[in-house]
This record gives structure tokens, C-alpha cells and sequence, in this order.
């Protein structure tokens, strides 16, 4: 291949990941060049008419994580930018779809993909109306959510809530699996093929099967029935996505797709199958772009997975390194569950590993249900209790966070929830601010 014939790809993502530089690695191994477009290195202009995007590139690769953002359509909206002006995989029209777990189960029901019964209402009334559809056990899911958070399995009797926290929920029919351990399907497509697949089993005392939570791998790719893989492929084409990981379970009526991610992790696909998607995928931009890539050379660099760092990968400079946002040792916090959401004071404390919840709180708001023990030393005890913990929903100064919180007898302390450090990684604690105190009086001007 002459330089004449090089592209140059570049990957949109503002955040480090192991599939961002894997693609700009595999892009760089099958012999064109790269762009990582980040915060550091891009911009766009308009001047006299003319549209500018820099750094020049042919194509583009959307890795944007609107599921994990607090603020998707800013970023759906770069990227719908950038389309305008370059060929890109997973446009932004049909991202938004797949990011909305709900706009992805009407698009597969429209496109003839059986998908689980789903519903979603506008209120909380309309919404537990509609409960008894779903039987004694149901999911309950936000519409949009990552890495399994935001999903509970309810009873008959729990009640729902239209959203949790500032999200939209809905409730999901539990595909039955009698009989069989509980786990799913991952199925890679990229470019209406499927790369690889994955059996993904729940860990112990859980019933999500999300990696992210401890789930278990095995490689699925030659087990993987006709049927599933033709839906997978189905499911990839009705949402329009480029490259997607496309999760099915069996059930007694057969196949479900369940999700459509446009941005699943490569990690636990690796750790299955020991082959990587990014070559699959940095060959469908290289030839989106015009460019031509050596096919044998593609199988023999998916066998592995390089995340090391990428010649593209911008340095960044010292002074704009960005301080953790500050929080005080008091804060209030917004706490969300299956049915109900509250504003309390909370105590940060970073000798807590896990967050904890008071009892009467988490019944409040529906956290819940319980989804395992854990064994807790607290104080100068030198002996752990059991706890149990659930899922819950925490706003922080605007930010929102999915943990897994023990739930505890608070009543006789000030706070009803402690933040640990599972949420107090993402800040720096300022033990003398407490919202809770009355300000200082400022002295008037005599």
C-alpha cells in the first residue's frame, strides 16, 4: 500500500478505554493513519462558509458513552456534528436509539425482532397499573443505565416509580429460565457479521450478568445457535448500528434480544473467545474511507487485544488536569429506588468502603430488593455483622451514582446515609464544610 492510499480514521471519545486504543492500534497495525478526538486536540470551526473539523480525518468511529453521561445530548450533539462533515460508524440517530432502552424495544418490535414485553408510562400510576401484565416477578429497568446499573427485579407487590432520580423507567418481562443457570448471550456484529460471542453467567447472589458486576464469561461463538446469531444480526441492522454487542437470553418461547449497545466493552468478549473486535471494526472505517485493508492480516491481530497507549493518544498538558469537583463532610443528596425518590443530609466518611442506607430510608423509596449479604467491620469492632445490600440511585452535586449500599439501622445516628468510597472517589472531601450549619454572619459595612 502507497501513502497515497492511506486514510486516516479518528475515534471520538472523551474518555481513556481499553476499546478506544485497542481500535486506534489495530487501525495503526493494518497500516493507516490515526486521530483521537478528544478534549485536548479538537475543534471545529465555521469561517466564511467554510466548515473546519480538526484534526483532519476521513472517517470517524463514535465511541461516544451517552449511557454514562449526565449530559447525553451534548454529546450526541458533537457527534452529530462531526457526521455532517465525515463518513462516521453508529451515527448519532441511530446511537440515540440504542442509548434509550426503550426506543431500542420498539424499533426491534417495528422491525419484527422479538424483544420482551415492555412498559413504560409517564407516571407512577399508569405504571403500577400496568403490573399485573408481568407477573409475580418483573425487571425494572431505567431507559437509559450502563453496566447493569439501574436494573432491580420486583415482586407483585413492590411498587414503581415513573423515574428514578431524573431518568425514565420501565418495567420488563423476565424471560424464564427454569432449570438453567441464569445467563445471557453477548453477541458481537460489526458490519452485519458476528465476530465472536459469550455465554455470560450471573455471579453469586445476583441475577444480572453484566461483567461490570462480577459476572462469569465463556466463549459462545460455536455454540451459538442459527437462530440467535440471524437474530443478533437482525437486531444490529433494525437499530442501524455499524458495530454493536446485541445481548439475547433463551427462554421457553425461544429467542429475546434484550439490549443493543453501541458501545460494549471488549474485555470480557476477550477474556471468552480470545478475539478482539477492534481490527473487525477498524477495517469497516478504513473501507468506509475509501482505504484497503489485508484480511488475513485483520484475523491475525484480532487474536489479540493491544490496549496499550496509541501513538494518537494526545498528551495532555499539566495545567489543564482538572481538580475532582469538591463536597463538603455534610452534604444533602438526592437517594432513588424502585418507587420513590428523597432528599436527606448524608455523611461522607473515606474509611467506608461501601455506602450504607438507613432501613426506614430504603423502604421509603423501594431499594431494593435485596440482591446479597455482606460481611461489615465498622468503628473499632473487630468483628464483622452481616448487612444486607441493594441497589440505589445517588445524586451528588448534580452528579448521579449507581452502588450497591448496605442497608443498616441509622435511626439512632444524624445521618441517614454514609457515602463511601465508592462514591467519594469521584471528589475531594472539604471536612469543614457542612451544609447543615447555618452560615457565617458577614459583618454589615458601618
Amino acid at each position: 500500500m502507497t501513502d497515497s492510499d492511506s486514510v486516516t480514521v479518528g475515534v471520538l471519545s472523551l474518555h481513556t478505554s481499553k476499546e478506544t486504543k485497542a481500535i486506534l492500534n489495530a487501525v495503526e497495525d493494518l497500516g493507516h493513519e490515526t486521530e483521537w478526538l478528544r478534549t485536548e486536540n479538537t475543534t471545529i470551526s465555521v469561517t466564511d462558509g467554510s466548515v473546519v473539523l480538526e484534526p483532519a480525518v476521513d472517517v470517524i468511529a463514535n465511541r461516544m458513552l451517552l449511557s454514562n453521561t449526565e449530559h447525553p445530548a451534548e454529546e450526541l450533539g458533537l457527534a452529530n456534528t462531526f457526521a455532517q462533515l465525515v463518513p462516521m460508524l453508529n451515527e448519532p440517530a441511530t446511537v440515540l436509539t440504542a442509548m434509550h432502552k426503550l426506543s431500542t424495544a420498539t424499533t426491534l418490535a417495528t422491525n419484527d425482532v422479538r424483544t420482551p414485553d415492555v412498559t413504560l408510562a409517564l407516571n407512577s400510576d399508569a405504571l403500577n397499573a400496568a403490573r399485573d401484565r408481568y407477573g409475580e416477578e418483573a425487571v425494572y429497568k431505567t431507559a437509559i443505565g450502563t453496566h447493569g446499573g439501574g436494573t432491580w427485579k420486583v415482586g407483585a407487590d413492590d411498587p414503581v416509580n415513573a423515574m428514578v432520580g431524573n431518568r425514565y423507567a420501565f418495567l420488563q418481562e423476565l424471560v424464564d429460565q427454569e432449570g438453567v443457570p441464569n445467563r445471557d448471550i453477548r453477541v458481537y456484529v460489526v458490519g452485519g457479521e458476528v465476530i465472536a460471542a459469550m455465554y455470560r453467567y450471573a455471579p453469586d447472589n445476583d441475577w444480572r450478568t453484566n461483567v461490570a458486576l462480577g459476572g462469569s464469561v465463556e466463549d459462545a461463538t460455536n455454540d451459538l445457535p442459527e437462530e440467535a446469531r440471524e437474530m443478533a444480526r437482525r437486531a444490529s441492522n433494525a437499530v442501524g448500528l455499524d458495530y454493536a454487542g446485541v445481548d439475547l437470553v433463551e427462554g421457553e418461547e425461544g429467542w429475546f434480544v434484550l439490549e443493543v449497545n453501541p458501545t460494549a466493552g471488549f474485555k470480557g468478549l476477550y477474556q471468552a473467545t480470545h478475539v478482539s473486535p477492534a481490527p473487525y471494526i477498524a477495517k469497516l472505517a478504513i473501507e468506509r474511507a475509501g482505504g484497503s485493508v489485508d484480511d488475513d492480516r485483520v484475523a491475525d491481530i484480532s487474536t489479540v487485544l493491544d490496549d496499550s497507549r496509541p501513538l494518537a493518544q494526545p498528551r495532555q498538558p499539566a495545567q489543564d488536569e482538572v481538580e475532582p469537583a469538591l463536597i463538603g463532610y455534610i452534604e444533602e443528596v438526592v437517594v432513588s429506588g424502585t418507587s420513590g425518590s428523597s432528599s436527606v443530609l448524608a455523611k461522607s466518611d473515606t474509611g467506608a468502603t461501601r455506602t450504607s442506607i438507613d432501613t426506614s430510608l430504603a423502604a421509603e423509596i423501594g431499594a431494593g430488593p435485596i440482591k446479597s449479604i455482606t460481611r461489615v467491620k465498622s468503628g473499632s469492632s473487630k468483628t464483622a455483622r452481616s448487612r444486607p445490600v441493594v441497589d440505589v440511585v445517588v445524586g451528588v452535586g448534580g452528579n448521579r451514582h449507581t452502588v450497591t449500599a448496605s442497608v443498616e439501622d441509622r435511626s439512632h445516628m444524624d445521618y441517614q446515609v454514609l457515602l463511601g468510597r465508592d462514591i467519594l472517589e469521584n471528589y475531594r472531601v472539604d471536612v469543614s464544610r457542612r451544609v447543615d450549619q447555618d452560615a457565617v454572619d458577614m459583618p454589615e459595612e458601618e
